[in-house]
């Protein structure tokens, strides 16, 4: 069976790792401090996926309720 994650992805979640323990790995948008393993192994990933690396495509999201309409009728 082929490997799902390239080597490069790998190198690029364990750097992710490390600044997360070290307190310097920042999120995005807001800039906090990313104190979640799940969320720096995210950040690693997608770091990896900018740059090419294989690494296979983010999850679509079926939880969200966003833009559909209430299942209540109204009267």
């Amino acid at each position: 069976m082929a490997r799902k994650y390239s080597t490069g992805a790998s190198k690029k979640v364990g750097k992710a790792m490390h600044e997360r323990k070290r307190g310097t790995l920042k999120s995005g948008r807001s800039g906090k401090t990313v104190k979640s393993r799940k969320q720096a192994i995210a950040i690693g990933l997608s770091e990896a996926r900018r740059e090419g690396k294989k690494v296979p495509a983010k999850r679509k999201s079926s939880g969200s309720s966003k833009g559909r309409s209430s299942s209540k009728s109204s009267k």
